[in-house]
Parts: C-alpha cells; sequence; structure tokens
C-alpha cells in the first residue's frame, strides 16, 4: 500500500479528491487536518481521449476553485503531465489512493506515500470478503449486505418497511400528458472570473490542436463544496419526494426530472457519500419524504455506485479489453461518435445525444435503455462504447464507466455482472417516456417505413444470438417469441439495409 503517511508530507489531491474528507488524517468528513496540499493541473491528461468541452471545463473550474480557496496553503502546478510536475514539487507527498490503475501505478512508481481509498461507503477489503467464494456477484446481495453492515434503513436485523426495495412503487412511468413533472428548476451554479478563464484557457487549447466534444453552456454541476452542499440542499427540500416513483421515466422537455445531479460533484470528491445518504435518512426519518424514494437514493449511491467501484477493482485492469462475449465488433457510426442529434428522426436517440452534446449529461435511463440499448442492439465494440461514454459525461470515470456498460449495458462480459442482457424494444420507451410522442417511427411497428428503429433492432439482436441464448433462463422467452414472428425475413433484410445509418 506504499508507506505509511507522515502528518508533515504535502497531501496531493486528484482533481476526483476535492473534499474535505481527503485531506484529514482519516476519511471523516470536514477533517481538515493538513497543512499543505499539492494540485497538478495536467494538460496531458486531456489530450488521451476527445473529451466533452464541459467535462474538461468542469475538471479545470474546480481544481482551480479549489486552489483559490487552500490559498497559501497549495502549490498549483501547470503542466504537460504529473511526472514532470512531481519532479518539480521536489518533496515528500502522501495520496490518498486514487482511483484508476493507471494512477495508482504512478504514485507508487513516484514513492508517494499512500493513503486507503476514501469517498465510499464502503471498504475494498469488505467487498473482498463479501465476495470471496460467491460464484456469482449481483448487485442485490451486495446491497443487502451493506446495509446489514452499516445499519442504513435497517430496524434491527429487517429493512425499515420490511422490504429491502421498493422498485414497485419507483418505477412509475411520467403523469399521463405531463411536459416536466412541475418540479422547481435546480439551483443552478453561479460561474464567476474562474469560470471565464477556463473557457479562455480552452479557446486557446482547441487553437493548439486539443479536441474537445460538445457544448460547453453555462455550468449546471458544483465545481466547489459550497455549491455541493447547496445542490444537496436544494435535492433534498425540492426533488427527493418525487426521485424514487419517477426515477426511470424520463420526459423530453425535463432533463433533469427529480434526479439530485449529484454525481458529479460526488465523484470529483466535493462530497461525501456517508454525508449524502445521512441528509436523505434525515429526510425520510423526519417524514418529509417516503421510504420508498429514500431507499431508492440510498440503493443509487451505497448500492450501485459503491458495487461498480468494487467490481472494477475486481475484475481488474483487463476487463474492459478482454470483455466481448457478445463476439461485437462494429465501430460507432459518425452520428452517435460526433453527437450527431440533428440527424436523427428517432426521438428517443435525438433527445438523449441531445442531451449528452448540451451538457455531457442524462440519466440512467437513457444511458442505459436508450444509448446502450442501442449500442448492444447494433454490436458496437464494447471498448468503444465504454471511451465514448467515459469521454463524454462530466460524472464518468474508468471506475464508473466499466461495469456499468460492459456489464450492465452491453452484457459484453458474458453475465459476470448481470444475470442478462437489459435490451428492450421501443415498447419499453413509450412506457417510461413520451419520447415517441411526434416521433417518425411507430414504437409497435417493426417493418416498414414507419417501424420503430428500436423495436426492430431489439428483434435483430435476439436473432443474432438465436442459438445461445434459446439456454439462457431469461432470455429463452423471447427467443421463442422470435421464433413465432411471421416477418422475420423481411425484418433481417431491412435492419441489414439500415447499416450504420443514422435511424
Amino acid at each position: 500500500m506504499g508507506r505509511p503517511s507522515d502528518p508533515m508530507t504535502r497531501r496531493w489531491l486528484f482533481a476526483d479528491q476535492l473534499g474535505p474528507h481527503f485531506l484529514g488524517p482519516d476519511e471523516s468528513p470536514g477533517d481538515d487536518g493538513v497543512e499543505s496540499v499539492l494540485l497538478i493541473e495536467s494538460k496531458a491528461a486531456f489530450r488521451r481521449r476527445r473529451y466533452h468541452r464541459a467535462k474538461t471545463h468542469l475538471v479545470l473550474s474546480a481544481l482551480r476553485h479549489r486552489a483559490n480557496e487552500l490559498g497559501s496553503r497549495c502549490i498549483y502546478l501547470q503542466g504537460e503531465g504529473y511526472r514532470a510536475a512531481l519532479a518539480s514539487a521536489g518533496e515528500p507527498l502522501s495520496v490518498v489512493d486514487p482511483t484508476s490503475f493507471a494512477a495508482r501505478q504512478l504514485v507508487r512508481e513516484a514513492g508517494v506515500s499512500v493513503l486507503p481509498a476514501r469517498g465510499f461507503v464502503t471498504s475494498q477489503a469488505d467487498f473482498e470478503r463479501w465476495a470471496s467464494g460467491r460464484r456469482q456477484l449481483r448487485q442485490e446481495d451486495f446491497y443487502r449486505d451493506a446495509r446489514r453492515r452499516t445499519g442504513i434503513l435497517m430496524a434491527g436485523d429487517e429493512p425499515e418497511g420490511g422490504r429491502w426495495n421498493f422498485d414497485a412503487d419507483n418505477r412509475l412511468p411520467p403523469p399521463r400528458g405531463a411536459a416536466t413533472l412541475g418540479l422547481p428548476d435546480p439551483v443552478w451554479p453561479t460561474e464567476d472570473d474562474i469560470d471565464a478563464q477556463v473557457r479562455d484557457d480552452l479557446d486557446r487549447w482547441q487553437s493548439e490542436g486539443i479536441e474537445f466534444a460538445g457544448v460547453d453552456g453555462p455550468r449546471r454541476f458544483a465545481a466547489t463544496r459550497a455549491e455541493a452542499l447547496t445542490a444537496l440542499d436544494d435535492f433534498v427540500h425540492h426533488r427527493l419526494g418525487a426521485f424514487g416513483p419517477y426515477e426511470d421515466a424520463a420526459l423530453v422537455g425535463d432533463w433533469s426530472m427529480a434526479h439530485s445531479l449529484l454525481s458529479a460533484p460526488m465523484n470529483m470528491g466535493l462530497l461525501d457519500p456517508h454525508e449524502v445518504i445521512e441528509r436523505v435518512v434525515e429526510a425520510w426519518s423526519s417524514g418529509a419524504v417516503p421510504l420508498a424514494s429514500a431507499e431508492g437514493f440510498v440503493r443509487q449511491v451505497m448500492g450501485w455506485r459503491d458495487f461498480v467501484w468494487h467490481l472494477y477493482w475486481h475484475f481488474g485492469p483487463d476487463y474492459v479489453a478482454n470483455s466481448n462475449a457478445l463476439d461485437a465488433h462494429e465501430p460507432l457510426p459518425a452520428w452517435f461518435r460526433d453527437l450527431d442529434a440533428e440527424a436523427l428522426n428517432a426521438r428517443c436517440l435525438a433527445t438523449a445525444l441531445g442531451e449528452v452534446r448540451d451538457r455531457g449529461w442524462n440519466h440512467h435511463i437513457l444511458r442505459l435503455m436508450v444509448l446502450g440499448n442501442w449500442a448492444l442492439q447494433h454490436g458496437y465494440d464494447p471498448r468503444e462504447v465504454t471511451e465514448w461514454f467515459t469521454a463524454h459525461y462530466v460524472d464518468a470515470y474508468p471506475w464508473v464507466m466499466a461495469a456499468n456498460v460492459i456489464g450492465m449495458a452491453l452484457h459484453a462480459d458474458g453475465g459476470r455482472m448481470a444475470s442478462k442482457p437489459y435490451a428492450a424494444g421501443g415498447a419499453y420507451i413509450k412506457r417510461m417516456t413520451d419520447f415517441c410522442q411526434g416521433c417518425a417511427y411507430r414504437p409497435d411497428r417493426r417493418v416498414g417505413p414507419q417501424a420503430c428503429p428500436v423495436t426492430a433492432g431489439y428483434w435483430a439482436l435476439i436473432a443474432r444470438h438465436e442459438e445461445s441464448w434459446a439456454r439462457h433462463p431469461r432470455m429463452a422467452q423471447p427467443v421463442r417469441g422470435w421464433a413465432r414472428l411471421s416477418d422475420r425475413e423481411e425484418l433481417l433484410a431491412q435492419e441489414a439495409a439500415r447499416g450504420s445509418e443514422a435511424p
């Protein structure tokens, strides 16, 4: 793990370690025990991928705001890479264990004193003890174990309300005829001179040949601890109550719905998940929100977020590169790769890509059941898809997207993470969104000019894996459904002709 921490060393903070719980000798929120800090702005980090410009802006804004807050306690180095910056620092350093295999190798090769990882509810040691000897690693099992060990939303040995999850209450479609959920707009950050300087620098970087994707509009996500706490308070008071019922619903006119918008500041370390969960549980305990909403949010943070973090390390550094169980090799088409929403007639895809282009964010259903579903249906290369998600989302890091894309969205790991491929046709989109209204296609048509490309793509996927999925416990039924269709040849010819063209 590296040398033990020395209180006289300077603490090196990565750009996803910007909250107070990364400064103290332990991981208590607010324990600001380190007297001196090193922050490094590595230009080379932004050459490795074509990142979304809004993502790059957010990271640089957060780094520079943190340096400004720390004042004389901070050395802020700007350069081409981490190694050169470390050489110029010339003093003993300590660091909280970073969040990627590459960064962990870097800090160990540099001889930095390494502290245990922070910013998650459960530890890697706890996860490995839980995972040891299990044939299958399933999120629901992990989540229940974590609640038992932490006592969160537990009444003794039993879950609060007598149920481990409230999925039946938390999967409502959007209100019929509604254009929005009717909630107050989230409290948006106010940009300042630091943000203006970041934009100027990004313009200069682009003129020097660094490429970005997407639009860098007004900053919508917290870049400081104060902004993150304001966003947390705003969510708990104004949207948490509606989060549970509508967490899987989507509306064209309401991109934020009842979601917290806390994933980006949490993944940059501006918020500790312990304090976020504590606020949510307090809101339920006081009677301000229903248990279903509180449980649904705790599940997202302690259940899914911790689970994919642990799977990143458990599956190892070659998980993404070596996972292609469905033999998917199609390159991303230009319209998908370049966020060309205007090229699309399919309203679900146009909405989802447009949101990524404009903000570098949309919620999990658009990621999984629109964009991920499409990539699964059309056999896009898993490594390319993972890179695309990692580069384009403001809250994305390698640990975030590895299992979420490879395991959940693409089923490329053959079921190591999820028990079935999360594929769906247009009927699901129609039920959970208003995307089908005014669309050029009809979700109940699979062939012909008005055939929904998502519905047709679903059946083409089933046909492609008919033989292997005929014995799959959760896919045998759709395979039997495919065998009963009378227009199979017409559908396959239609989808083959579509190729990579924009739907």
